[in-house]
């Protein structure tokens, strides 16, 4: 059953499309021969999804007329959009992530779509502890840490609880997405090697669970086609790696050395919690230059388990992270 052929998706409509989850699955979908309309807020949005095969939807998640308009005639959904940001106001958190996924299933429910699958993270698990070999069973949190696991939290458990029959709803869930064509993550840690501003807290010598952009495709099709409504699939990399060693892997396939600066987790901790403080209580502008998410997220270790999805959707993890990180290096030798 693992090597058969998955069904083709005939009429797919896909929100969060110009971002690099979004991007990504809109080629794959395209490349499987389906029908693929996409959401796009922007004159930059429409761009980007049109480019990847798509069919621009002018319209953002408030808009209840363009979304019922998209996904007429669609079978399936794949909802990626979302605020993802280690900060920010509450408030818009909730009505892009919270309230435009509520919007987004009462639409496709409205417009008879079969399926709903939902790009969650494993970051509706950042409680401020160490996540260790977590599954689908693992609770949420009784406080998560910060806006971005809590808005995603509360999406995702509306997904969950919009299964019905007739209208399957599931979310999947991988963990530090990386790979080519990334315009986030990448170019972020990038930028704060070449400026100095770069420390491994604690040493950065932890295990952390990992999910190329490809393999995050491959799941959420996979889901699609054979998940289960109503349930939610870890998808990775396969091992866990050692933090340190892998960003370091990945930023020489962009030229960069990174810095050896260390720096207890102890200070990590203790400065992400008083400047959250200083920042919400005086109102500053910006951000502050560390966040309680950021550091349970990437310097605690944060591994999960993807066994349900290789036993019940078929998942591999197709990419490997060599093959990712060769992909990598040669996207920038040829962007030089």
């Amino acid at each position: 059953m693992s090597d058969q052929k998955p069904p083709v998706m005939k009429s797919v409509f896909v929100s969060g499309g110009s971002g690099f989850v979004g991007r990504n699955l809109i080629r794959a979908l395209v490349a499987r021969g389906a029908s693929v309309k996409a959401l796009a807020r922007s004159p930059t949005a429409i761009a980007q999804v049109l480019v990847a095969g798509a069919v621009a939807v002018p319209g953002d998640l408030g808009d209840e007329a363009a979304l019922r308009a998209g996904m007429e005639g669609c079978d399936t959904v794949f909802h990626a959009a979302a605020i993802v940001s280690d900060w920010g106001k509450r408030e818009e958190f909730y009505d892009s992530t919270v309230r435009g996924t509520q919007n987004m299933l009462f639409a496709a429910r409205m417009a008879r779509v079969g399926c709903f699958v939902h790009v969650g993270t494993e970051a509706v698990l950042a409680g401020g502890q160490k996540i260790i070999n977590a599954d689908e069973t693992t609770p949420y949190p009784a406080s998560p840490v910060g806006l971005y696991p809590w808005s995603k939290m509360l999406a995702e458990q509306a997904v969950v609880a919009a299964n019905v029959e007739g209208f399957r709803t599931l979310s999947v869930r991988p963990r530090f997405i990386w790979g080519g064509d990334d315009s986030s993550l990448l170019p972020q840690l990038a930028d704060a090697m070449r400026k100095g501003q770069w420390v491994w807290f604690g040493g950065a010598r932890h295990k952390m669970s990992t999910c190329h952009v490809a393999n995050v495709v491959e799941g959420t099709l996979l889901a699609a086609q054979f998940g289960k409504g109503g349930e939610i699939y870890f998808l990775t990399d396969g091992a866990p790696v050692v933090f340190r060693e892998f960003i370091t892997k990945m930023m020489q396939t962009q030229g960069i050395v990174p810095p050896d600066r260390e720096m207890p987790l102890w200070v990590a901790k203790l400065l992400a919690a008083v400047g959250e403080s200083v920042w919400r209580i005086f109102g500053l502008p910006g951000r502050p230059p560390i966040t309680r998410t950021m550091v349970n997220l990437l310097f605690d270790e944060v591994t999960v388990n993807d066994r349900k999805a290789c036993e019940t959707i078929f998942y591999r993890g197709a990419m490997t992270i060599d093959q990712g990180m060769a992909d990598l290096a040669a996207r920038h030798k040829k962007e030089k």
